[in-house]
């Protein structure tokens, strides 16, 4: 397969949670060359784990046709189940943990692996939270709005 022939594709992504369950925001920015589009949605009642997959899934879900991914989070959690190979072990133990608890958000990491199934090349990469990186720094407001959007239809 010849990578060439597929475009690059930068995802950031950045979830949010105002208490742990609480309301919550997640958003991506997708670049593109010099194409860039933002999105971002909420939810009543989540965790910021859930949050940070949502993301994921969403900025890759935009994606209308195979592409090699770079993803881009501060959530060690999303980066680490892919780059310490945790959701191959967790597949592999029947969606157990290593101390034999059910894996929490199932549900979305199984979504997450059916949509990158579609594509030839995903990396993600950790950036530092709250830090020097505009765009995850971009993320982390457009997420927070969302989570302000959700208090203020109290």
């Amino acid at each position: 397969m010849e990578q060439n022939k597929y475009q690059e594709v930068h995802i950031y992504t950045d979830g949010a949670c105002s208490g742990n369950p609480g309301p919550g925001g997640w958003a991506a920015i997708l670049q593109f060359g010099k194409h860039e589009k933002e999105i971002s949605g909420n939810m009543p009642s989540t965790t910021n784990n859930r949050m940070e997959l949502f993301a994921v899934i969403s900025g890759i879900g935009q994606l209308k046709k195979p592409c090699i991914i770079n993803i881009y989070s501060d959530s060690s959690y999303v980066v680490n189940a892919f780059e310490k190979a945790w959701i191959d072990n967790w597949k592999n133990n029947g969606w157990k943990t290593a101390s034999k608890d059910p894996v929490e958000n199932q549900d979305l990491w199984k979504l997450l692996l059916l949509t990158i199934k579609k594509h030839p090349k995903v990396k993600f990469h950790k950036v530092k939270g709250h830090s020097d990186n505009e765009f995850n720094n971009r993320c982390d407001a457009l997420a927070k709005a969302e989570i302000a959007k959700l208090q203020q239809k109290d």
